[in-house]
């Protein structure tokens, strides 16, 4: 009953007047940096790609599930970066799904020799899907489960959702710092299942900021640059939703390891997330656990990441902006 209860959650907001839809996320932000901020797109001088999968709660046998895919490169004759983003967002074991598509233009701007801006702009068709076969709470008796039917009318919902969604973003930095802010669905564009259109059941804007600095540790038996630290720290506003999270990670040759910790601003903290790493050349591969510390940690096992990155030989050409000193993970 425990396990139908969380999956029936998920669907609070198909049988309630208002949605409070929220993105899926990923704890290895700067592994899926088009996902984080569309200003990355072409920010490394070759092509790259990246693969990103996450299972969160998988005690509750896949309740939330996503898959993430993108490319971009620096394009010279449109004097700036390209990218193609993809994800598939499954909740509720398939009650309700999520696919889109996204393409990305990105531009750089040098302001003087250290420092650098870059503006993205993201367009992404979106299609949402809600599975009928399922367990509503109107079904639930306390006693013997799903035995009733639902008073719900499947004639006054839509199946299956069409969304067209723009975003847009900004990053700056230096060798060693970087920043960046972002908006997502800057239209609030509506994603009611409802057939009669809820005016308040948009998909509401989100926004990021994320900060993070580079610094090497001077230590014995190392080289100057092999052992660095680095801060960091991202902030997401979804309608009501806050969320904190901030963190470092330590970098020796081609070993990464990250610790964070996710909250919101009213102190109640939510994941001690751990990451680590392994870069090697051209490919970087990562895992990461979120061990979830609110009254849920009995209930869901955390949650698992696994990502994966690879960056295309190019040929050496002078370029307009440096590289960014960003977390690989």
């Amino acid at each position: 009953m425990k396990k139908v209860f969380f999956l029936t959650m998920v669907l609070v907001g198909v049988v309630v007047q208002k949605s409070f839809a929220q993105d899926p996320e990923f704890t290895q932000f700067y592994a899926n940096l088009l996902y984080l901020n569309p200003a990355f797109a072409g920010s490394e001088k070759c092509p790259r790609m990246s693969l990103n999968y996450r299972n969160q709660w998988p005690k509750l046998q896949s309740t939330y599930v996503t898959y993430s895919a993108a490319y971009d490169q620096y394009v010279d004759f449109l004097e700036g970066g390209v990218g193609l983003l993809v994800y598939d967002d499954v909740q509720g074991s398939g009650a309700i799904n999520t696919a889109s598509v996204s393409g990305i233009y990105s531009y750089s701007i040098p302001i003087n020799r250290n420092f650098n801006i870059r503006g993205g702009f993201q367009a992404t068709y979106m299609q949402k899907s809600l599975n009928w076969d399922y367990i509503f709470p109107d079904m639930i008796d306390p006693l013997y489960g799903p035995i009733f039917p639902t008073g719900e009318n499947p004639s006054t919902y839509d199946f299956k959702r069409n969304i067209f969604d723009f975003s847009a973003g900004l990053i700056g930095f230096t060798s060693k710092h970087y920043f960046g802010i972002s908006v997502s669905h800057l239209t609030q564009p509506m994603e009611s299942w409802q057939s009669e259109q809820n005016p308040e059941a948009v998909l509401p804007r989100k926004l990021t900021i994320h900060y993070g600095t580079t610094i090497p540790i001077m230590a014995s038996g190392f080289k100057r640059g092999e052992l660095t630290i680095s801060p960091n720290f991202l902030f997401q506003q979804q309608r009501d939703f806050q969320q904190f999270n901030y963190g470092l990670y330590l970098s020796r040759k081609s070993i990464v390891a990250g610790i964070w910790l996710r909250q919101n601003f009213k102190f109640h903290y939510d994941s001690f997330m751990m990451v680590v790493g392994y870069i090697q050349k051209k490919i970087k591969f990562a895992y990461s656990y979120d061990m979830t510390v609110s009254r849920l940690r009995n209930s869901t096992l955390g949650a698992h990441e696994i990502s994966f990155g690879y960056v295309f030989n190019c040929p050496k050409k002078k370029s307009k902006f440096g590289a960014i000193s960003c977390p690989s993970f």
